[in-house]
């Protein structure tokens, strides 16, 4: 059925496929939140601190 290179080929590609998955998993629900919520407390402050003077 498959020769020995093919089945390391198909699993080569599985394991690329699996850790592009868990990548942008971990970047959507933590890096990217992450990112967004201290630019915007950045921009509170910011904001806040000019009023002040």
């Amino acid at each position: 059925m498959f020769e020995f290179d093919q089945y390391l080929g198909f699993l080569s590609f599985l394991g690329i496929l699996t850790i592009g998955f868990w990548l942008m998993f971990f970047l959507l629900l933590f890096i990217i939140p992450y990112w967004l919520t201290g630019t915007f407390l950045e921009w509170i402050k910011g904001k806040t601190s000019s009023k002040k003077t």
